[in-house]
C-alpha cells in the first residue's frame, strides 16, 4: 500500500461529513481533486470504504474503522509538528473554543492578534447553541467557552470580556407613532423568539413576563441570523444583542425601538472549568485575554458602549 497523509486527511473528512462536496469545501479543494484522491485511496483496498445509494454517500463498517485509524495517524503527525515547533522555541498546539452563535461577532476580535503572533497554533472554534456549548465544556471537548450567562451547575473560572446590550428591534417599515413605544403597545405585535435554552430568549421572556406583555402570536427560530432575516422581512419584532446587527442598523434595514427599561444588559464571558488542566497554548491565550481585553474592546467595540 502506498497511501499518503493527504489521502488520509481527505478520507477522514469525507467520512465525517458524508459528502465529497462538503469535504472539498471544508478542505478548500476542488470537488474533482477530492474525488480523484478518494478513488486512489479506495484502489488500495480490496474491501469498499463507502457506497453510494441514490445520491447519498454511506461509509461502510470497514471504512469507519479506516477513518478512525486515519484520525489517530493524523493526530500523531500533528503532535510531531507541534513538538518540533516547541523545540524550536515556538508556541504550538491546538486551541479549542466553543461559542454561542451571537458570540461569533465578538470572539474573532479577541483571537486575531493571538493567532497572528502564534502561527503554529491550530484553532477550532465551534459555533453552536448554548446547550451544546455547555455540553462541550462539561465533556472536556474544548478549552474555553464564550457565553453571556454563566452556567450555575458548573464550577468555572471566567474573564468578563465586555457588556452585551439587548434591544427590541424591528424592520425599517415599522411605524412608531410616538418617540417612545409603550410596553403596553407591544401586545399588538408578533414576537420572534430564539430556541429554548438560548440566553437571548431567556432575557426576552423575563422582560415580557415582568412587564405583563401578552403574547398573542409568536415565531421560534434556531439561529441569530435566521431571526435577523425574519425581522428584516417584516415577520415580527424581537429582542436582539446589538453586537449582531451593526451593519443592518447602518444600512437602515433594522431599527432599534425606544422601549422603556431597555436595553437589557448582560456580559460576554470567557469561561473554563476550574478543574481543567490548561495546555500551554490555552494558558497563553488566557494570558493574552487578561492583558489585552481592555485594548481590544476599546478598539473594536466602543460603539457598543456608546449605544
Amino acid at each position: 500500500m502506498n497511501y499518503t497523509l493527504h489521502q488520509l486527511e481527505i478520507f477522514r473528512k469525507i467520512a465525517e461529513v458524508k459528502s465529497v462536496t462538503k469535504a472539498s469545501e471544508q478542505l478548500f479543494l476542488t470537488q474533482p481533486a477530492v474525488s480523484i484522491q478518494l478513488k486512489n485511496f479506495q484502489d488500495q483496498f480490496n474491501l469498499p470504504l463507502f457506497e453510494v445509494v441514490g445520491r447519498k454517500l454511506y461509509i461502510t463498517e470497514f471504512g469507519e474503522e479506516i477513518s478512525k485509524t486515519a484520525a489517530k495517524i493524523l493526530e500523531q503527525v500533528a503532535a510531531i509538528n507541534y513538538k518540533s515547533a516547541q523545540f524550536e522555541g515556538e508556541l504550538a498546539g491546538k486551541l479549542k473554543i466553543a461559542i454561542v452563535s451571537t458570540a461569533k461577532y465578538v470572539m474573532p476580535f479577541f483571537l486575531a492578534d493571538f493567532m497572528k503572533q502564534n502561527e503554529r497554533i491550530d484553532l477550532t472554534m465551534d459555533v453552536t447553541n448554548k446547550m451544546a456549548v455547555i455540553r462541550s465544556l462539561e465533556n472536556n471537548d474544548c478549552d474555553f467557552a464564550m457565553v453571556s450567562t454563566i452556567p450555575k451547575k458548573l464550577n468555572i473560572d471566567r474573564i468578563e470580556l465586555m457588556k452585551n446590550k439587548l434591544y427590541f428591534v424591528a424592520n425599517k417599515d415599522f411605524i412608531v407613532s410616538k418617540d417612545r413605544l409603550s410596553i403596553k403597545n407591544l401586545n399588538e405585535n408578533v414576537f420572534i423568539f430564539r430556541e429554548q435554552g438560548s440566553a437571548t430568549r431567556l432575557a426576552m421572556e423575563r422582560f415580557l413576563v415582568k412587564h405583563k406583555v401578552q403574547i398573542n402570536k409568536k415565531i421560534e427560530l434556531t439561529s441569530n441570523e435566521a431571526l435577523k432575516q425574519a425581522i428584516i422581512a417584516g415577520l415580527g419584532i424581537s429582542i436582539m444583542p446589538i453586537i449582531g446587527i451593526k451593519n443592518e442598523l447602518q444600512t437602515g434595514e433594522l431599527q432599534i425601538l425606544d422601549v422603556k427599561n431597555l436595553p437589557l444588559e448582560t456580559n460576554w464571558n470567557l469561561i473554563w472549568l476550574k478543574t481543567k488542566n490548561l495546555s500551554m497554548v490555552a494558558k497563553a491565550f488566557k494570558k493574552h485575554i487578561e492583558e489585552e481585553q481592555q485594548i481590544i474592546t476599546a478598539k473594536h467595540f466602543s460603539w457598543v458602549f456608546n449605544a
